[in-house]
């Protein structure tokens, strides 16, 4: 175990003058040596830049070597892990901090503006996403207590500190991804494991509402769903509302709650942030990519680009390919 991963383990656990003096039988130093063996893992399978899957689906690895520029990704329900480094997560107007010693629970789908803020290619910032399967979820409610009422206006994205329980099912699950026949066998056992430490953990009664039919937070998802396939089509609040069996004002509450935006507002960034990918990949120009994505106007887009990137589209986009070229070089 080299240096910097025990450095980066214990880095927001405590006081460095108290980790010293914790005796290598307590959860404190189980947790850390735990962190530093996950570290040094996941350093070792994610081998190059950028996201890795494994053989375990729905587990992926991620790397990177440098800081970099603010970049769009679409958060789906997962626990996310930083075990070195540091990204800073931009949620509508508010912002997380994700780093060591702490894990990220997303329970519904989000936009987000995520960038590397901590990383060098002597210490890289590593971190591990699990997505989060909720028909599973439901699966295990009948069989967990959790407080009821609790959680219900909680964010679709949040950060807990990381303990023991649920660093322990995650590290034996990358123990075993270069155990393929052991994997196939215990892989749903720990799984499983890890769904029941989170229902039972800080976030467990926004994760387990999320996941209950008829609650308001499901009723949120389900419109977050609709607004996923139809982002491209003109948009009215009253008939979404409708579709999941809610008011417009309450599905304006709580869709903001759980968001920290309002639909509009999520509709616009799921637009923008495919626009910036087909603009990316080369696909279009700007006049159609706004078309693809649902706008009339392709003034009115360029607008609301620079706005949310801080750049017109064919800018941001030459930003964005001199970044990776020099991330590559």
């Amino acid at each position: 175990m080299t240096r910097r991963n025990r450095q980066a383990c214990s880095a927001q656990t405590s006081d460095k003058s108290m980790n010293d003096n914790v005796s290598p039988s307590t959860p404190a130093a189980s947790t850390s040596k735990n962190c530093e063996e996950l570290t040094a893992l996941v350093e070792r399978l994610a081998s190059q830049e950028g996201v890795q899957g494994t053989a375990w689906p729905g587990l992926t690895l991620f790397r990177a070597g440098s800081t970099g520029v603010p970049t769009c990704a679409m958060y789906e329900p997962s626990l996310g892990l930083a075990l070195q480094g540091a990204k800073q997560i931009l949620v509508g107007q508010q912002s997380l901090l994700h780093q060591p010693a702490s894990y990220l629970v997303t329970s519904v789908d989000v936009p987000v503006s995520s960038q590397v803020v901590r990383a060098s290619s002597e210490e890289p910032c590593l971190c591990l996403t699990f997505r989060l399967d909720l028909l599973r979820i439901r699966e295990l409610l009948p069989d967990v207590e959790w407080q009821r009422g609790a959680g219900a206006l909680a964010p679709g994205l949040s950060v807990s500190p990381l303990d023991h329980d649920l660093l322990d099912p995650l590290l034996r699950l990358v123990r075993l991804l270069e155990s393929p026949r052991d994997l196939a066998v215990l892989g749903p056992l720990i799984e499983r494991e890890l769904l029941y430490r989170l229902l039972t953990g800080e976030q467990g009664a926004r994760l387990a509402l999320i996941a209950t039919s008829g609650s308001q937070s499901h009723q949120v998802s389900r419109a977050i769903e609709w607004l996923r396939t139809h982002f491209d089509e003109p948009l009215s609040i009253d008939e979404l509302a409708m579709r999941v069996n809610m008011s417009a004002s309450s599905l304006h509450h709580h869709f903001r709650a759980i968001t920290a935006m309002s639909p509009l507002q999520y509709q616009k960034q799921l637009r923008l942030h495919e626009a910036r990918r087909l603009l990316l990949a080369d696909q279009c120009d700007v006049a159609t990519a706004a078309h693809r994505v649902g706008y009339e106007s392709p003034s009115q887009f360029s607008r609301e680009y620079s706005r949310a990137f801080g750049a017109p589209p064919l800018r941001d986009v030459a930003r964005l390919k001199l970044a990776d070229a020099d991330t590559a070089a």
